[in-house]
């Protein structure tokens, strides 16, 4: 067989480019022993794909019940367990997110990173007892997306129920509305709901808007609006036929609130998004590089999956180092920056390429020259080892910037207390409900933009981002408990010393974010080191963290911008 012949071959089954005449059924019959051999093939099937899933490597395992269980196609996966060797699972996975590149003439592929995106997203934002990408709310925002309108009422409480689900006050579990305007392939205005009855912070999408009344099985409780009038009987919702408890309404229902609807919506919503299949051609380009640009760089590594790492790569230059050009009294500079990451093997695994442009009016110009351009492109990559070459050009000079370094991608264990790396930030803030999970800097739900010479401003403060992995859960409450603890060393001597809980931060998951802008009053200039001690109260492990940084007079204080 020729080398990647195989893959080829699953990538045409998968794209259903070949049809296998069907073999003619005996005329005759029995509809019943059809619909039992039909049956008897399904299980068959299943039996089978269970066992190829079992032969895969563990890598490969989790690519495909984890990363792309949401969104890889029935077809895509019958072809891919059909696949013998690593080799060809391998140019699989490479084709696999290949086909779905919205921009095949550019370096970069939008969609898988807004995928890996989505889910660092849910596991930071939807972790109860299990990960975020595995419950309810994590599977629909990773597949289709941010809702464009949530009705939430976290706490549950006082409701008073729309016209369409009958009327009146009650009492609610937790519960979510999602509303879409239009999901492609479903259609417009798709209402989602998710009800969290245990209060353990797992909601569970529901076809019953019932499902979130409290108060539905105590009598004479939580009555709707006809109830009230005694024109209908609370006992009427248990009659329904339509899988619903809701009272009954006047008027005519929407759309969306008919049974069928409702089913037929909540099927679509969990099969994965369409594929729009595309065939591409590999781009090779080489560079001729000269080292006449400084410059610094430094890489995080936050877990997204078991086999998933993010690996934001921040780059700093110094404008020193930049050419600027004068027209009407704005300076302006532009580089242009190129970097790709391949395997010990020369494999080429990502590139991107992308511009950053400082305008700079004139009367801020000089005081600019000291401060530095910054820029940061996050890649989800697997464990491993890796090397990574950067390039810099500056567009005004043409003068070029190059350096290259060993990347080792860690491997997080399922089951033991592990962190990302600790990120000390000239910035931590809160990014708009559109904005999570887009642009520079932006980790899950905050914009955190690293200071690579580690140098505060004495009086200023310090932001420290930081996150834990894989924390127990009580097994009465399904929260977790952990204790986290900061503190500054100059020497060996203790000059600071805080403490916060996870129930604090209102983080009771298997994941823990940690954000904090921390004061450095007080704090002499001088050089120090702090340390980060999250400590789990369940399990009683502990990881810790730490990183030195500079103190130093406001004056001397570079500025990053």
């Amino acid at each position: 067989m020729r080398k990647g012949f195989g893959v080829f071959a699953a990538m045409v089954l998968a794209a259903g480019l070949v049809c296998f005449p069907s073999v003619p059924r005996a005329t005759g019959q029995e509809p019943e022993k059809q619909e039992k051999e039909k049956k008897q093939s399904e299980r068959d099937r299943k039996r089978q794909e269970r066992r190829q899933v079992k032969e895969l490597a563990p890598a490969y395992k989790e690519w495909l019940e984890e990363e792309v269980g949401l969104i890889i196609s029935e077809e895509e996966r019958t072809a891919f367990l059909r696949l013998s060797t690593n080799e060809e699972r391998e140019q699989f996975i490479e084709q696999f997110w290949l086909r779905r590149d919205p921009t095949p003439d550019t370096v970069e592929n939008e969609f898988r990173e807004e995928h890996y995106r989505r889910i660092a997203y849910a596991n930071e934002r939807f972790a109860s007892g299990i990960p975020g990408w595995k419950t309810d709310r994590g599977r629909i925002y990773i597949m289709w997306g941010p809702p464009d309108d949530i009705e939430s009422y976290p706490a549950g409480g006082s409701y008073n129920r729309p016209y369409e689900e009958g009327g009146g006050f009650t009492s609610v579990f937790p519960f979510e509305k999602w509303r879409y305007r239009y999901l492609e392939g479903i259609g417009t205005e798709v209402i989602l709901e998710f009800v969290d009855p245990s209060g353990s912070g797992e909601y569970r999408l529901t076809t019953d808007p019932s499902e979130k009344d409290a108060l539905l099985h105590v009598p004479g409780a939580g009555l709707s609006d006809l109830e009230l009038q005694g024109l209908a009987s609370k006992a009427d919702r248990f009659k329904r036929s339509d899988g619903t408890r809701l009272p009954v309404m006047q008027g005519a229902q929407p759309s969306w609130m008919n049974p069928f609807e409702r089913l037929a919506t909540y099927a679509k919503v969990m099969r994965p998004p369409a594929v729009k299949y595309r065939d591409l051609e590999e781009v090779v380009t080489s560079r001729i590089l000269r080292n006449e640009i400084r410059f610094d760089y430094r890489f995080d590594f936050l877990k997204v999956t078991n086999d998933t790492v993010l690996v934001p790569i921040t780059v700093q230059v110094p404008n020193r180092q930049l050419t600027f050009t004068n027209q009407e009294g704005v300076h302006s500079a532009t580089l242009n920056i190129f970097g790709r990451i391949s395997t010990l093997t020369s494999r080429v695994v990502q590139t991107f390429e992308d511009a950053i442009t400082r305008d700079i009016p004139e009367s801020l110009f000089e005081s600019a020259l000291k401060g530095s351009s910054i820029y940061q492109k996050a890649i989800p990559l697997r464990p491993g080892l890796y090397r990574l070459d950067l390039v810099i050009k500056d567009v005004n000079s043409g003068n070029v910037g190059a350096d290259n370094k060993r990347l080792a991608v860690p491997r997080y264990a399922e089951d033991k207390l592990a962190s990302s790396t600790l990120i000390l930030a000239d910035l931590i803030e809160r990014v708009p409900d559109r904005q999570v999970g887009l642009g520079q800097f932006v980790l899950g739900a905050s914009k955190v933009r690293p200071k690579l010479d580690h140098t505060f401003s004495a009086g200023g403060a310090m932001g420290v981002y930081f996150q834990v992995y894989n924390l127990g859960m009580d097994p009465t409450t399904q929260k977790s408990s952990a204790t986290i603890l900061y503190r500054v060393l100059k020497g060996n001597e203790e000059v600071v010393r805080l403490s916060e809980t996870s129930a604090e931060l209102k983080q009771t998951g298997v994941q823990l974010t940690v954000e904090k802008m921390m004061s450095l009053a007080g704090l002499a200039p001088g050089r120090y080191t702090l340390e980060v001690q999250v400590t789990d109260n369940i399990s009683q492990q502990s990881v810790t963290a730490s990183a030195a940084f500079t103190v130093k007079a406001p004056t001397e204080s570079a500025q990053n911008r």
